[in-house]
């Protein structure tokens, strides 16, 4: 599946608002050159031509790869935090709302690899101060689900003895699926949201 075809679902469409055209263009180039040859070697060159854009085209809208990169990162890690905080914020009991932020984020992460391989794996190439921003909205991430299991251990939910190490334990089994994902292989994204959801229970000791 192309970063083309992951985006055109209205689940998660990353770039939708995303203005003028050719500058989303360019963001969709860029991802599909990250993720297939990595963010050190590819050229500005590399990503203008996969758009149907000139080098000098690109300058138009980005001042550099990094940004690109930068734009990139905020972007994915916005949308997953909101994957997140929806589930989050949903009703019913911590094990209820855990059981959907897990399968809502591992749906993204698979439904959208090619995106969540760039945004999760790619950090280290930005400069100091994106990567604060970048970082920063990880540990959002981290605060969500971690309130999800705290609030499940106060009502006798869940078993969980270290929860900030469980937590990263959690966000670490979901993120992964970008890794691995195939969408021509034998598990759909939701299929794969269903089981990473009751391993997370089972890994939390829910009360079901």
């Amino acid at each position: 599946m192309s970063t083309a075809e992951e985006t055109a679902g209205d689940e998660a469409q990353p770039w939708g608002e995303v203005t003028p055209d050719a500058a989303r263009r360019l963001l969709v180039a860029a991802v599909e050159a990250f993720a297939e040859r990595g963010y050190h070697a590819t050229t500005t060159r590399d990503i203008a031509g996969r758009a149907g854009m000139s080098p000098a085209a690109l300058y138009i809208h980005y001042r550099t790869k990094e940004e690109l990169l930068h734009r990139i990162s905020r972007i994915g890690h916005e949308k997953a935090l909101e994957v997140l905080r929806t589930a989050a914020g949903s009703e019913g009991t911590a094990t209820e709302r855990l059981a959907e932020a897990v399968r809502s984020f591992v749906r993204w992460h698979a439904g959208q690899h090619t995106v969540a391989r760039v945004v999760q794996y790619e950090l280290d190439a930005l400069g100091p101060d994106a990567r604060a921003e970048i970082v920063a909205l990880r540990r959002r991430n981290d605060a969500t689900v971690r309130e999800i299991i705290e609030e499940g251990v106060a009502a006798g939910e869940f078993d969980v003895p270290d929860v900030r190490g469980t937590t990263l334990a959690v966000l670490s089994l979901c993120i992964d699926v970008a890794r691995w994902f195939n969408a021509a292989g034998a598990r759909t994204p939701d299929e794969v949201g269903a089981l990473y959801a009751d391993l997370v229970l089972r890994m939390v000791g829910a009360q079901k």
